[in-house]
């Protein structure tokens, strides 16, 4: 009887000592898993934040953009003024052509003006396209990152229940044998 006391005694360490090796890889694991999940979540800040950096430049951008073609609106009527004002003063004497070459000059740098708006606006054009494609990046770097996210804390949540299943078994079997002890 003492012999059998003393194996099953054994074979309780032995299954204790299993028990423990297991629920401290398990513990390892979640930790683990918790530190991915955390570096995971500080990539999706940083990735947010970054997303609604590139939105505001955006959105200025495209306030830029607006007021750019207000601008070049406007000199465009400035510039039919003008060149309305120019077919009137062909046929008047000297003193009409003198304030015909002013608006000739006026229409020089109103032209000048206008042709640079218009690098502007193509360059804003090409930038505002870039920013797009940026912040649809970014997006899609959001969306993976939070499906990363969810994975983890799935598995953080499964190993979690595996953890308490085990410590369950544990404690069962921990009951079971001192039952039989007595």
């Amino acid at each position: 009887m003492k012999k059998v006391l003393l194996e099953m005694e054994d074979q309780k360490n032995s299954y204790e000592q299993k028990a423990k090796e297991s629920l401290q890889k398990v513990l390892e694991e979640k930790m683990s898993a918790e530190q991915q999940l955390q570096n995971t979540q500080r990539s999706l800040a940083l990735a947010e934040q970054k997303c609604e950096e590139w939105r505001s430049q955006y959105e200025a951008l495209k306030e830029d953009w607006k007021t750019l073609g207000t601008q070049h609106r406007e000199l465009e009527s400035q510039l039919h003024v003008l060149q309305s004002k120019l077919q009137g003063a062909d046929s008047r004497d000297l003193q009409m052509n003198q304030a015909l070459r002013l608006l000739e000059n006026e229409h020089q740098e109103l032209q000048a003006k206008i042709e640079h708006l218009q690098v502007d606006r193509d360059l804003c054009s090409s930038d505002t396209q870039h920013l797009q494609d940026q912040l649809k990046r970014s997006e899609e770097e959001k969306l993976t990152l939070v499906t990363k996210v969810q994975q983890l804390q799935s598995l953080l949540q499964n190993q979690s229940l595996q953890l308490q299943e085990q410590e369950k078994l544990l404690t069962k079997k921990g009951q079971q044998i001192y039952f039989h002890k007595f």
